[in-house]
């Protein structure tokens, strides 16, 4: 208290307006430090009202405690049209936490440890349940395994033969969900029927991207890995739930001597949590957020059909098959000089964060990403917006998200529902920094930079991503990296990275420490460390004229260090590179020694 009260002081003869919310406030209050507001929706009201000509800054206290919120906190063009910098901070020593989810209090006991709750109507559907601020799992089966098509059907899309009696019959086919693998991303679409004198399983669309001829069930593999969801047949182990829909029935299973009461049940509800929008003629400026924690977002899968296409884009239902991604639960488009420092985004449905069109300078810093549905964090966009019927960068290239930076983020397990998800995706975006950010636990890539399958010339360029730690990523699907670049880059950089244990390849394509996929031109890949492998360290893929330089690649038996898929070897710039192989009898003593000197190596203990 003694320190707020002589910082409202020092901030009085700065000109600086202070603003207080608690959840124990009221909206009907003052906003000051005694009479604090309850909702950060009300502190934004009167933010509104403030004018740079009256204040130099406004400062926005939050303490401690939970704000749940059902819409979204929308800072606009409209709202910020005159304001003076606005900082959301967390009284010190504190850690609110805005969240998106209603919590579930009534539950009759059915018996052997299964409880059911009645969901009220306007909470609607939803996909995530979480228990004392974990993740509970939809009832599956396998539980934590994957079981295999037997035989693709004749129009290898739409249905396939299973092994009998390889999983317990469903009691109603309705609100079955499908999940299934392919080699870098993963479908999930509702059963319309299982035939069980046929043994197959037919899907109410097409499984698989429908604008990509590859994605046919046996592409990849003759008899892909799949599971099922959502059936009350599969809840056999406590912490599963499963939702009936058109009842409203909740079923939770718990260990026997667990009562529900004593828990704190949550379902999210919000479909975004902060939202950031300016426009290109007016964009929202200097606005930062420190010590907060954003938790617990909904993102229901549209039409019943998530054909995921890469990097948690996926393919629309609609006449033309268009592209959109997994939105996320913090948004910022036209909007500069944006600041998130020491905050938390735990626990959503869709993304997590999504630095859009028109976001320039803005930061990411010293944050924690973790247990999201898609991708961890978003920087710019893909190709696929029109302006007048042209695609967006060709005719406008400003529009690209430019001169922002991740920079001493943890951020771990990412594409929880969504697999083909990433830790940080960047689009054709210029001047991004990714620096200093430690990257695990992800079923797929680690990061992931670019969006154009060719060299043709984008707003891409002058990227950076340093001295990143990546590790255990690709721990289910195949074909990426713990960097993955592709289209004309000039300019970029990939330098003193520290990327290990990726140890699985699941499809067909190989996983590797970075992969420059189509396209890739003109980017530096310089002083990285990279061991522990499955296949090779780096893996070129029609790619172009790339700069190799002073890189340590330890690669396994007769693995090359670097792979050419489609590229001409001669077109990479080789120099002053160390590769070692596993057969060296020196492997490990070199491995220990490159660690210790290693400037991007961050020692840590998993």
């Amino acid at each position: 208290m003694a320190f707020l009260l002589l910082f409202t002081q020092f901030s009085t003869a700065q000109k600086i307006r202070e603003l207080h919310v608690s959840p124990n406030g009221s909206d009907t209050a003052s906003g000051s430090l005694e009479h604090p507001y309850a909702t950060l929706h009300r502190a934004s009201q009167e933010i509104a009202l403030i004018t740079s000509d009256s204040f130099q800054k406004v400062v926005v206290w939050i303490n401690g405690g939970t704000y749940r919120i059902k819409e979204p906190l929308l800072l606009d063009a409209t709202l910020m049209k005159n304001s003076p910098p606005v900082a959301f901070k967390a009284i010190p020593e504190s850690r609110p936490i805005i969240t998106g989810a209603v919590q579930l209090p009534h539950w009759t006991h059915q018996g052997d440890g299964l409880w059911v709750s009645i969901v009220p109507e306007e909470i609607g559907n939803f996909r995530e349940l979480f228990i004392n601020g974990k993740r509970a799992s939809r009832a599956r089966y396998p539980n934590n395994d994957f079981l295999r098509v037997a035989k693709v059907g004749e129009d290898k899309r739409t249905h396939f033969t299973y092994i009998p009696n390889e999983f317990p019959r469903p009691k109603d086919n309705e609100g079955v969900e499908l999940a299934l693998l392919h080699d870098w991303s993963i479908t999930r679409i509702a059963v319309k029927y299982i035939d069980s004198v046929t043994h197959s399983i037919h899907t109410v669309d097409s499984i698989g991207a429908k604008s990509l001829p590859f994605f046919t069930l046996d592409n990849w593999e003759a008899n892909p890995r799949y599971y099922l969801e959502n059936d009350i047949a599969f809840l056999d182990v406590p912490y599963e739930w499963f939702f009936d829909s058109n009842e409203r029935k909740l079923s939770l299973k718990l260990p026997l001597e667990q009562n529900p009461s004593s828990l704190s049940i949550e379902v999210p509800l919000a479909k975004a949590l902060l939202l950031l929008k300016g426009t290109e003629e007016h964009p929202i400026s200097n606005v930062s957020f420190q010590g907060l924690t954003f938790k617990h977002c909904r993102w229901n899968i549209p039409s019943h059909r998530y054909a995921g296409i890469q990097a948690a884009h996926f393919e629309l239902n609609d006449a033309k098959k268009s592209w959109k991604v997994v939105p996320a639960a913090v948004n910022t488009t036209w909007a500069n000089n944006i600041l998130f420092k020491d905050c938390e985004f735990l626990s959503m449905g869709g993304s997590a964060v999504w630095f859009g069109t028109g976001t320039k300078n803005s930061i990411l810093k010293e944050c924690r990403i973790q247990d999201i549905s898609g991708n961890g964090i978003m920087i710019g966009e893909g190709q696929d917006r029109l302006i007048r019927g042209a695609p967006w960068w060709k005719v406008a290239p400003g529009h690209a998200a430019l001169s922002n930076s991740i920079e001493n983020c943890t951020i771990s397990d990412c594409g929880v529902q969504f697999l083909g998800s990433v830790g940080i995706w960047c689009g054709l975006t210029a001047e991004t920094s990714i620096l200093d950010n430690e990257i695990y636990n992800l079923p797929y890539t680690g990061i992931s930079m670019g969006w154009m399958w060719n060299p043709q010339p984008t707003p891409c360029r002058d990227n950076r991503i340093e001295r990143n730690h990546i590790h255990h990523v690709l721990n289910t699907l195949s074909d990426g990296g713990g960097i993955y670049m592709l289209g004309l880059q000039p300019g970029s950089q990939l330098v003193d990275n520290h990327i290990h244990d990726i140890s699985v390849n699941a499809g067909r394509a190989e996983s590797n420490g970075m992969f420059l996929d189509e396209g890739t031109k003109d980017v530096l890949v310089e002083g990285n460390l990279i061991y522990n492998i499955a296949k090779s360290p780096l893996r070129f893929h029609k790619a172009y004229t790339n700069l190799v330089k002073g890189n340590y690649f330890f690669s396994s038996g007769k693995i090359p260090g670097i792979a050419y898929n489609r590229t001409q070897p001669n077109a990479i710039k080789k120099e002053g590179n160390h590769i070692i192989s596993t057969d060296s009898i020196a492997y490990n003593a070199l491995l220990k020694l490159t660690q210790s000197k290693f400037r991007g190596f961050k020692q840590i203990e998993k």
